[in-house]
Parts: C-alpha cells; structure tokens; sequence
C-alpha cells in the first residue's frame, strides 16, 4: 500500500517540508563515473563532506543540532536550495503500517524548505536511517535530496563506524 500525496504532507509537516508535487519520471542527477556512488565517490568526482566538528556518533546527544547545522550549511554552500528554498527529497512512499517495503514504492518529491525546519529533532519516519536500527533505537536521520536543476545531490547517511554525516556530489 503506497502512501497518498496528503499522508505524505502530513507525515512530513513536522520536519518543516511543505510538498509542492510528487514527481513522475526520471530525476536528473549529478554524473559520476560508472560504478560510483555518492558514498563512493571522491573528491576529483565533486564530493564534499561535512566539516569533522559537524559529524555526529548516533549517541551523541548534540547529533540533531550537528546534522541540521552541516546539512544546511552544505545545502546553502552548494546549491540546494532555488529562490524559494525548493528542492527534491527521495522517499519510501510505503505505508508505516506496511510490514514489507516494496521497490517501485520510491519517490521524488519537490518540496520546500519552511521557516522552523528540523529535519532530525523531528523524527520524520521518512527520514529515519533503516541500517541504524540495526544497533540502535534512536532516531537517525538518512536521505538524500537533489537540486531542481540536478546539479548537485546530498546524501545524509549513517556510516558502518556508527556517525552521521552529510556529503554533497557537485561535479
């Protein structure tokens, strides 16, 4: 079962995310070389990361305010964001209630960045990094957005040594 456009709205409210339109198609993405993802791309491919005081260990009790601060920073420094702080954020359109998650159930949604925004403290389901439950029960944030024009893209993540951080790809 696949969640609707208003569930989507609703879940996403509380991380300060106004939907604007669930996209059909293909996104543009940055290029990498072939065989490379974000996580695996390096510098000469245009992949920056968060600054070593922004990444978080998943129990660090400032892990919300050190994600939301390197993400926007990142997101403003390289090129998220169009005029009205608009951008595309990948999701798992999945019902919650859903026990098994389906692949054509992802998504692209354009949606806007609102005064007010947290998108870790607010624990969008959305948001929430499967792997870290793996080896922990707190919130941890990880998902990926991508500019209007699909020059540049940001995957927030959760590394296998437990911290959080945010790289962008801007080739």
């Amino acid at each position: 079962m696949t969640l609707t456009d208003a569930e989507i709205a609703d879940l996403l409210a509380p991380a300060g995310l106004h939907i604007v339109q669930r996209l059909r198609g293909e996104v543009p993405l940055p290029p990498l070389p072939p065989g490379y993802g974000p996580a695996s791309a390096r510098p000469e491919h245009g992949r920056f990361d968060s600054r070593p005081e922004e990444i978080a260990d998943v129990d660090d009790p400032d892990l919300a305010d050190k994600v939301n601060t390197s993400w926007y920073r990142m997101a403003v420094e390289y090129g998220l964001f169009d005029e009205e702080r608009e951008f595309l954020l990948g999701i798992d359109c999945t019902h919650p209630e859903q026990e098994e998650h389906e692949e054509d159930n992802w998504a692209w949604l354009r949606v806007r960045l609102l005064d007010g925004w947290d998108l870790v403290a607010s624990e969008v389901a959305q948001l929430r990094s499967g792997f870290a439950t793996l080896f922990t029960t707190r919130f941890v944030p990880e998902f990926t957005v991508v500019s209007l024009d699909g020059r540049m893209m940001m995957n927030t993540t959760v590394w296998g040594n437990g911290t959080v951080s945010t790289i962008a790809i801007r080739p």
